[in-house]
């Protein structure tokens, strides 16, 4: 009887131990270098990230945006979301969007512009993307290149790649039949690592080559706890937190805010997109946490794909300081340790 006991406790704590990343933790203290800090998105993730480089280009100096347009791009009108900022149908003006993200700059809306003055924008879409116009990706390049010309600006690096043919996913470094389509979890085996891209263009180049399985913890988290003066920043209760060995033994760590593109939130695809899209292996090598936060779908305010909010349904102020979200974002980088100056 005693030794069927102890077999049992053994497969209750095997079990456990096999499920640790289900339990809901708080958010670690890490020790967080805030010279190696970005975002990057995909789709609505990617204009989230641009949207949370220039509200806080002082903690975000570098944004790596997939299949995104650029800032200000819907101007609060779901109409133009839909059709200028996704089908290009007209293009975007991005000296117009570069004039009114100066504008809030000078209002203290966003923050100040020279902040990304030695910042990192590396852009990612694909020529086959038939959600996202290429024209509308290429308006984002032309955004940051224009900034890049203003006086004092020219150590901000833009890297536009945009020649590459696959549709509106996140590219992978396995090859299979799906580059070429956009469909759910929206990871396209296209023969290229994006991840692997996004984190030599934030980060420099790889000290070696990752490994083919992720070593650190993926980790569940209580993102309702992070609400500002408790106002309801319209995302899912739970968020994903990953953590190399080395961040979670102490050593210094940069961070990397992944946002997930509409339809591709933990509710709609699981964890294929914090587990399968490729950062956590590349984090394991840069030593670089990934914080994945995720939103929620509703009806009210319209939003049944829990996309990002990057043209309005947050409240007018959603791609300023004073949005909902933005403003969670910084409280979870804040509760992860990252020093802010604001």
């Amino acid at each position: 009887m005693r030794t069927i006991t102890k077999l049992c406790m053994a497969v209750i704590f095997a079990a456990a131990a096999a499920h640790a990343d289900d339990a809901v933790q708080p958010l670690p203290h890490l020790k967080l270098d805030p010279a190696r800090v970005a975002v990057a998105g995909l789709s609505s993730g990617a204009y989230m990230a641009t949207q949370m480089q220039l509200a806080y280009p002082d903690i975000f100096p570098n944004a790596a945006l997939v299949a995104g347009g650029p800032y200000a791009c819907a101007q609060g009108k779901l109409q133009l979301a839909l059709s200028t900022c996704m089908k290009g149908t007209p293009a975007p003006d991005p000296v117009a969007l570069l004039a009114t993200a100066k504008q809030r700059a000078a209002a203290g809306q966003i923050g100040p512009l020279q902040d990304l003055a030695h910042g990192r924008v590396y852009l990612l879409h694909g020529t086959a993307d038939t959600v996202v116009a290429p024209a509308v990706a290429e308006a984002a390049a032309h955004f940051y290149q224009a900034l890049h010309d203003e006086p004092g600006m020219s150590g901000l690096q833009v890297v536009d790649d945009g020649q590459r043919a696959f549709s509106h996913n996140l590219p992978l470094a396995a090859s299979g039949d799906d580059c070429g389509k956009s469909v759910s979890p929206y990871l396209g085996h296209c023969g290229f690592d994006a991840a692997g891209a996004i984190f030599t263009q934030m980060f420099g180049a790889a000290p070696h080559a990752a490994a083919a399985q992720a070593q650190g913890e993926l980790r569940r988290f209580d993102q309702d706890a992070l609400r500002q003066g408790g106002k309801d920043a319209l995302l899912a209760t739970t968020g994903y937190l990953y953590v190399p060995p080395a961040c979670a033994a102490g050593k210094p760590c940069g961070l990397l805010v992944a946002f997930h593109g509409c339809k591709q939130n933990a509710e709609a695809v699981g964890q294929a997109f914090v587990k399968d899209a490729g950062f956590n292996r590349w984090a394991d090598v840069y030593n670089v946490a990934i914080l994945y936060p995720q939103t929620r779908a509703s009806f009210a305010p319209l939003n049944p794909q829990a996309c990002w909010d990057w043209w309005g349904y947050s409240g007018s102020d959603y791609d300023t300081r004073h949005g909902v979200q933005p403003a969670w974002v910084v409280a979870a980088v804040r509760a992860l340790g990252l020093p802010l100056r604001h």
